[in-house]
């Protein structure tokens, strides 16, 4: 496992070169997660570089998540995106979605922001990685049990990758992370 000195977009290139090469390695998915899509363009070309020959899956924000009616990835990104072959994913998050709008509204804490909570101890790279492979699932992007390779962050850019096999997230505790290839100290 790399642990980085510092967290956030400083660690971006070196953990996608990590994360393509365990997923080319192993014959696996990768989920990245990428809110203006700026990392996801990096990993278009560096995948096309590398010839990765799987399944390239982008989790972004929802709408709304800064500005109601608006997404953080312009519509020419996603369309960049979905041209280079990437199956773009725009879901409610798995570990917030609708709970986190209630306990904003009527205070206290539901048991799904204790588990993203608890999923933070290992940083948030780590709590992204998790949350954005089940909302790939979730959706159909990526086949039921079988392992990929997922990347977030913990501001901007990438600095978290992890070996996971998500669940459904109406069964999100049968999700196993296997290994943290990389994250922040």
């Amino acid at each position: 496992m790399i642990v980085y000195e510092t967290v956030g977009g400083v660690n971006t290139d070196t953990t996608l070169h990590l994360a393509l090469d365990t997923a080319r390695d192993r014959g696996l998915d990768l989920v990245l997660a990428s809110s203006t899509g700026e990392t996801a363009k990096k990993l278009v070309a560096l995948a096309k570089e590398k010839n990765f020959p799987n399944k390239l899956v982008v989790v972004r924000h929802v709408y709304g998540m800064e500005e109601p009616g608006v997404n953080d990835m312009p519509e020419e990104t996603a369309d960049f995106l979905r041209e280079n072959g990437v199956t773009l994913v725009t879901a409610a998050h798995a570990l917030s979605g609708a709970e986190r709008g209630i306990s904003k509204k009527f205070g206290g804490v539901s048991p799904v922001e204790i588990l993203s909570a608890a999923l933070r101890m290992f940083g948030e790279g780590v709590k992204v990685c998790t949350e954005i492979s089940i909302m790939a699932l979730d959706c159909g992007a990526i086949h039921y049990g079988k392992p990929v390779v997922a990347v977030g962050g913990s501001s901007w850019g990438s600095d978290a990758a992890c070996v996971i096999t998500p669940n459904y997230s109406a069964n999100v505790l049968a999700t196993h992370i296997h290994e943290i290839l990389c994250k922040p100290y």
